[in-house]
């Protein structure tokens, strides 16, 4: 997450049309500057930089809310330029704590984690052209994982080879055909995921092959 100035929101969200593309399209501008030789893109919600040594990053511009008294509560809005642009709100903080609680060794033992980082591997590597989210990779992950754990020293699996991709394969299949939305994990913050579902249908099938 990148925080801003609170002056920079006001700004943008005085824009006219998408002012939330135009506040990546700054942030992106910005690292150019620095890192002009790097493949930087605007995407969504974030700005991915693509470093030539394989490094890559998402960043996600956010603005700290306040609360009535002009306290700082510790959520963030930051943008969302799809469907002509509009803010959404996050608490990276309780989603962090989450993310890092269930990926432990007394629950997923790194799964989670690795998951998350072989759907964007895939997502990269093969759907570069498609829209698809991080905070949309780990609320998914978060949610279809269950009990799903990497073996612990000595232990042995009942399932077939194959049988978590699969997992994953028929929970998207099973939320699909719902309304597309997610829960983000640790703060319960309603994602609408509706424009990455296409990429992660096609990421999970090419796992699951």
């Amino acid at each position: 997450m990148l925080e801003l100035p609170p002056e920079e929101y006001f700004r943008f969200d005085k824009t006219k049309w998408n002012g939330q593309s135009r506040l990546l399209q700054a942030v992106k501008q910005s690292i150019e500057k620095h890192y002009s030789l790097s493949d930087i893109r605007a995407d969504g919600q974030v700005v991915k930089i693509n470093f030539s040594d394989g490094m890559k990053f998402e960043l996600l511009p956010a603005f700290e809310e306040q609360d009535c008294f002009g306290d700082f509560i510790r959520t963030y809005k930051y943008p969302d330029s799809n469907m002509g642009g509009r803010w959404k709100s996050a608490n990276p903080i309780a989603e962090q704590q989450a993310m890092s609680l269930k990926n432990d060794d007394l629950h997923t033992r790194g799964l989670l984690i690795d998951t998350c980082k072989h759907i964007r591997s895939i997502r990269d590597t093969f759907f570069k052209s498609y829209h698809l989210s991080g905070i949309v990779i780990d609320a998914f992950v978060y949610d279809a994982i269950g009990d799903w754990h990497w073996m612990r020293e000595g232990e042995t699996s009942q399932y077939p080879q194959g049988s978590y991709e699969q997992r994953l394969l028929n929970h998207y299949n099973t939320i699909q055909r719902q309304i597309p939305c997610l829960s983000a994990p640790g703060s319960v913050a309603i994602i609408d995921a509706s424009s990455s579902m296409e990429c992660l249908g096609k990421v999970l099938h090419k796992i699951a092959d």
